[in-house]
């Protein structure tokens, strides 16, 4: 396994981040553990998950799934760094959401008590809230260091200039603010190219990327679309919009000798600003699989037809559309 520091820190995480959305819904608990179990053996020592998760089950399952993991100790606690996220309605209350200071703390008690650990490696605002002032923001998070319930604070869905806001603002409070930011990114998907990536690239904060093969899309869609859960009707529907490009895409990686899922996490893997991607595997196999794009290596000729297959917006902001 690959090391890198996130963002400006000195805090060394794994290439491949293991996503845990699944865990609770389309996993089992004993499913989870074990792949926990796995990642680490593989030598993954980043683990994401979010207080709302599972996203189709009931809130703060997945969090007590990896409490019980780390729980069973063998130095699980001490081996990984945890990343969880606050923002999403947690309650039936009008404060049961976002990011005040109130419930910024609240839900930090409650996701330690579910994680059952004293401590957040790495807390991320999972959206941007609108509606509370960013000394609000870092009064509560800057509290939270204080009492080492929370190490780093991370983004997610933030556009560039929210975070380059949110930093400014922490930079006067003689904070560190945010490290790192967890954006959309893939092949298909590549709209950060234009002011996030250039942002965090000049300002030291780290990019993880979720949802790195597009829902399955750039996982061999063409073959594989009657499959599983890609048979449903709105993959039908991505593979038929698709379909050219899918179609040079996986000729491509026949080319290379790499499976589709494999190039596209490689692809994302050779960009120096990207700290990684998230992987989100059901299963030990998928988990395992996921590894192999460690080991493949893009020359600038299997870049530069990646690119024409699935072009960016043109570079950063402003050259993109006005230079």
């Amino acid at each position: 396994m690959d090391y890198v520091c996130l963002g400006r820190t000195g805090l060394k995480v794994s290439r491949l981040c293991l996503g845990t959305m699944n865990f609770g819904s389309h996993t089992s608990a004993e499913d989870s553990k074990a792949l926990m179990d796995k990642a680490r053996e593989l030598g993954i020592n980043f683990f994401d998950t979010a207080n709302r998760y599972p996203i189709d089950g009931p809130v703060g399952v997945t969090e007590g799934i990896i409490g019980d993991w780390l729980a069973q100790g063998g130095g699980r606690r001490e081996s990984i760094v945890l990343a969880t996220k606050v923002y999403g309605v947690m309650g039936e209350g009008v404060n049961d959401q976002g990011c005040s200071a109130y419930h910024i703390r609240k839900a930090c008690e409650d996701s330690l008590r579910r994680l059952r650990t004293d401590h957040i490696d790495l807390y991320q605002m999972h959206h941007v809230d609108l509606d509370t002032p960013w000394e609000e923001v870092w009064q509560a998070m800057d509290q939270l260091v204080r009492e080492g319930k929370v190490l780093y604070v991370g983004s997610s869905n933030f556009a560039a200039w929210h975070v380059a806001t949110a930093n400014q603002v922490a930079v006067r409070r003689n904070s560190l603010g945010l490290v790192c930011d967890q954006s959309k990114y893939s092949l298909a998907c590549r709209m950060i190219e234009l002011e996030m990536l250039p942002m965090c690239e000049a300002y030291g904060v780290g990019v993880i990327a979720y949802s790195p093969l597009a829902g399955g899309l750039l996982a061999g869609a063409l073959e594989k679309h009657t499959e599983g859960r890609r048979a449903g009707e709105r993959m039908r529907r991505q593979v038929e919009r698709y379909r050219p490009q899918l179609e040079a895409y996986e000729q491509l990686c026949r080319d290379l000798g790499a499976a589709p899922a494999h190039v596209g996490l490689a692809w994302i893997l050779s960009n120096p600003v990207m700290t990684g991607p998230i992987v989100g595997p059901r299963t030990i196999e998928q988990l395992v699989d996921a590894t192999k794009a460690l080991e493949v290596e893009l020359d600038e000729d299997a870049l530069r037809k990646l690119d024409e297959t699935w072009p960016g917006p043109g570079g950063p902001a402003p050259r993109a559309y006005a230079w």
